[in-house]
């Protein structure tokens, strides 16, 4: 189990992260989730003891990670996936590591093999692309068998079948009942990985959670109804809270309320209802409701006044040009 009790990091008057505490159980993929500048990555550093905290403590299988006599056996992690000599081939590197906790060598051609880089494990890494070097730190993370795997953006530069690999691979390592902790920005693939979710933003913890209770009770999920009388329908369900919008004749999107109270009413009042449909609001769509005001840079849309004046200052470009 990963337990951060009140944790803190301040560089200077800046707070990184801020009094955050949670746990991660075994047995359960755990989505550690948040905006750029949320503090997720100083947070994994801080629970591998690389980043000592301002304020709070952080251990792992009970006890600070800096004290455990064979950290790799107990902790795998993937921080920084070039963090490996250049010079250095795959198959060099992690027979390093091994030597370091009498690891033989058996298991470092296993997992090679598991990674799928056991052809490439003579070649140097420099030559590496992006999603090798990513596949021989997962490959490193995992030398040890640790009962607690840790990986920051493992995803990063892998093509399809490698982020299935993957997917498969931390699902595997919780269902032997490992605590498997997980951070990423692409949220399609954390609502196929994770069944857990611990979401911060500016430091602070926002939600520790079910990704299934997260997206259900975000409040962005609607109701699409299709009736010849949505404006005598829309009478009958105004309400606090409930809130209707139409893009054609006869369909609304309903919000803040359900579809049973819909059916019900319209069923009482004697309206058709030729479509009754929960629209499940995404993860990707809840996360963003959650973190909207915890964004560090927020870009700015391409409207239609912003094309206006892009082609007002070409169009006095080209009057200057004339002149």
């Amino acid at each position: 189990m990963i337990r951060a009790y009140g944790l803190t990091k301040r560089y200077g008057d800046k707070t990184v992260v801020d009094d955050l505490g949670f746990e991660v159980l075994p047995g359960t993929v755990t989505g550690f989730l948040g905006p750029n500048g949320a503090g997720k990555s100083t947070t994994m550093r801080m629970l591998l003891g690389l980043d000592a905290p301002t304020r709070g403590r952080a251990t792992i299988g009970g006890r600070a990670y800096a004290t455990h006599p064979a950290p790799l056996h107990e902790v795998g992690a993937l921080l920084e996936a070039r963090s490996v000599h250049p010079g250095r081939s795959a198959y060099h590197h992690l027979m390093a590591l091994a030597l370091t906790h009498s690891i033989p060598q058996r298991r470092v051609d296993a997992v090679l093999e598991l990674a799928g880089i056991h052809e490439v494990a003579r070649r140097r890494v420099k030559g590496f692309s992006l999603g090798m070097g990513q596949r021989l730190g997962i490959a490193a993370a995992l030398l040890g068998d640790p009962a607690t795997v840790i990986l920051d953006e493992p995803v990063n530069g892998l093509d399809p079948e490698g982020v299935l690999w993957i997917r498969n691979l931390l699902k595997s390592l919780a269902a032997e009942g490992r605590t498997v902790l997980v951070s990423s920005h692409l949220m399609s693939e954390m609502a196929l990985t994770a069944e857990h979710l611990i979401i911060i933003g500016r430091g602070k913890l926002l939600a520790d959670t079910t990704v299934e209770r997260f997206v259900r009770e975000s409040g962005t999920g609607s109701v699409k109804v299709v009736t010849p009388e949505a404006g005598r329908l829309t009478e009958l369900l105004v309400g606090p809270g409930v809130g209707f919008s139409s893009d054609a004749t006869g369909v609304l999107d309903v919000r803040g309320t359900d579809a049973e109270h819909i059916g019900r009413t319209a069923a009482a009042h004697g309206i058709p209802l030729f479509e009754l449909t929960p629209q499940t609001a995404s993860l990707e769509q809840a996360f963003m409701d959650l973190t909207r005001d915890s964004v560090e840079y927020i870009a700015t849309p391409n409207t239609p006044a912003t094309h206006q004046n892009h082609q007002a200052h070409q169009a006095h470009q080209s009057e200057g040009a004339a002149a």
